[in-house]
This record gives C-alpha cells, sequence and structure tokens, in this order.
C-alpha cells in the first residue's frame, strides 16, 4: 500500500516505524473491565463512564485484539440514528453521552447527570496521552485533504503513528471490499470514521466484522478540528458548555434545525422510550 507517487508504505509517508505497541506493556492491558453503569436514553444503552477507565478499556482491546466500536450521542447521534438502534445492542458497542443536551435527558429520565461529559475531539487526544506506547491510526472521512492534515497533527503534536487516510469523497469512488483491504492491510489499531451521523455509525456496523483493526470510533468533526480546518470554541465557552451555541453561530444554516426542531425531536424520543432499551 503506498502513498502518493513517491512509493513509500502510508505509515512511511507519516513518519513512524510500526512498533507492537502494548503486546509487552502491562500498563496498557486496562486495570478496571467494567463498561461503566449504563443509563438508558432514546432507547439506547448509553455508558456512563470515566475518560480514563474508557480509554483503558480501548487500550486493553488494542493489546488483546479484540473489536470494540464506541460511538459519542449527542442529541443529533440520538436523533438521526434511530433505525441503527437494535445493532448497537451489541457487547461491542460503546454509547457514550456527548453535550448538555445528554445531561439535562440523563436528569428528566434518571434524576442523575452522567458521571462526565464525553466527546471525540477531546477523547482522542487524551487516549493518545495515555497510551504507554505509540497508536497506529487510519483515518477515515472529511474533505479532500483534511484526513492527511489530521494526520500530521496526530504524528507532530500527539506523538502518534498513521497507517492511512482516505478522505470522504474517495470512500464512496472506491469499492467498499478494497477500502477494507487498506485499512487491514495498514495494521491499524485504531479507525477514526468522520462521515458525520448517521453515516458513520452505519459503516462502522456494517464494516466491524470484516475490518482487522481492533477499535472504531465514530468521530464527527474530529478530523477538521484536528487538521485547522474548523475552529473549536474558547475554553470558557467550554467550561460553560455553550460549545453548541458557538457552533449554531457560526453555521447557522447547517446547525439550525438540529438546534430547533431536531432538539424538540430528541426530547420526544427520550421522554418517549424512558428508560427502555429496545423500542
Amino acid at each position: 500500500m503506498t502513498s502518493g507517487n513517491d512509493g513509500r508504505t502510508d505509515a512511511e509517508a507519516y513518519g513512524s516505524p510500526r512498533v507492537d505497541a502494548f503486546a509487552r506493556d502491562p500498563a496498557a492491558t486496562g486495570e478496571d473491565p467494567r463498561a461503566g453503569e449504563v443509563m438508558p436514553i432514546g432507547g439506547y444503552r448509553v455508558h456512563s463512564i470515566a475518560s480514563e477507565t474508557l480509554a483503558h478499556q480501548l487500550l486493553a482491546a488494542c493489546s488483546r485484539r479484540e473489536k470494540i466500536q464506541l460511538f459519542f450521542a449527542n442529541t443529533n447521534f440520538v436523533v438521526k440514528c434511530r433505525r441503527l438502534r437494535p445493532r448497537l445492542q451489541s457487547s461491542s458497542v460503546r454509547v457514550v453521552n456527548d453535550g448538555i443536551g445528554m445531561d439535562l435527558a440523563a436528569l428528566l429520565i434518571h434524576r442523575r447527570r452522567f458521571a462526565v461529559n464525553l466527546n471525540g475531539t477531546d477523547f482522542v487526544p487524551d487516549l493518545c496521552r495515555r497510551s504507554p506506547r505509540p497508536l497506529r491510526f487510519f483515518l477515515l472521512g472529511s474533505a479532500p485533504g483534511v484526513a492527511e492534515r489530521a494526520a500530521r497533527h496526530l504524528v507532530d503534536v500527539l506523538g502518534q503513528q498513521v497507517a492511512g487516510t482516505c478522505d470522504g469523497y474517495a470512500q464512496y469512488a472506491e469499492a467498499g471490499d478494497g477500502l477494507v483491504q487498506r485499512i487491514n492491510d495498514s495494521g491499524a489499531d485504531v479507525v477514526l470514521v468522520a462521515f458525520g451521523n448517521p453515516r458513520q455509525e452505519a459503516w462502522i456496523l456494517d464494516h466491524r466484522a470484516a475490518v482487522s483493526a481492533p477499535v472504531m470510533l465514530g468521530v464527527g468533526a474530529l478530523l477538521d478540528f484536528l487538521s485547522g480546518n474548523a475552529k473549536r470554541a474558547p475554553d470558557w465557552v467550554r467550561t460553560c458548555r455553550l460549545e453548541w451555541f458557538y457552533r449554531l453561530s457560526r453555521e447557522p444554516k447547517r446547525l439550525l434545525r438540529r438546534y430547533t426542531l431536531d432538539l424538540l425531536l430528541f426530547f420526544w424520543i427520550c421522554l418517549r422510550a424512558g428508560k427502555r432499551t429496545e423500542i
């Protein structure tokens, strides 16, 4: 597998040679086997779990080559992924909470909040920092050029390895089996899929059996943030949990429906489902 026209492999193009990242390091095996408390929201099994515990679980999965699919559930996920709910009940799936809307739903239904707020943009760098050795990533999605710039950030700033990239436009031009073969040939530990809801979730569920990488994450706009293609809200805005408002102010045409009509639909779905995980 090559990257560009210079004959180098994808991994060589991004710098680091492959190392056996976890097999000899007991710190990567994950000391807490619990999946976290499950708090049903909108018919989904949402895990209330600390970032550290979740990171240990994923690192242990990489070490043992056991498969985990991780999804960050915000209000848009709950609304857009409803048809995927039965497939998200699998024991290999982790759905975690992302955003203030999920906390409000938890208060309404369970009378308590989630342990912490989790999102892919913060969690992936945290996962990298907690790994005792470089993780090997494959980046899939976003506009042409974005994944490559995000790869540079992973290598140069976060000290990881990148086994390959494929933008979201090229993915649809390639045969599905051909892309899966590229990922498998790369020897990736973690596949980051950035197609947006519900396409990224459907792609992961459709291909999880065929993809050899143990960990697959649906990460939304993460590659845009890592590449500098999109700007995150200032720290104080995120601390106040108003990042949704910041994004709405920057992209009103794209996000207005999500934070108005779809938000009403979100709460209707949650109240209708109650504490059930099968609708």
